[in-house]
């Protein structure tokens, strides 16, 4: 399994691979469950190494670590997932 943060840049610089649906699945401690996203509503700041920003259905910013993010979907179809 690749590291999550080559998978993201691949799908950013990949122009093939980069095309199709994408979803992150991160694990909400709140919840106590994954929360599914699409890939281009998360906000990633290129100077932090370790987190993302994304807006809740409650339009409250969360700040989710990298290591919380738990499977990327690619068009319904999973592509990864982070070893339990």
């Amino acid at each position: 399994m690749i590291p999550l943060h080559e998978l993201l840049s691949r799908i950013h610089w990949d122009p093939e691979f980069g095309r199709g649906e994408f979803k992150v699945g991160f694990l909400d401690h709140v919840r106590r469950q994954l929360v599914y996203v699409p890939l281009n509503q998360l906000k990633r700041d290129p100077n932090s190494l370790f987190c993302f920003e994304v807006t809740d259905e409650q339009g409250i910013v969360l700040s989710v670590p990298y290591h919380r993010v738990k499977e990327v979907w690619k068009d319904g179809k999973l592509i990864w997932r982070r070893e339990r």
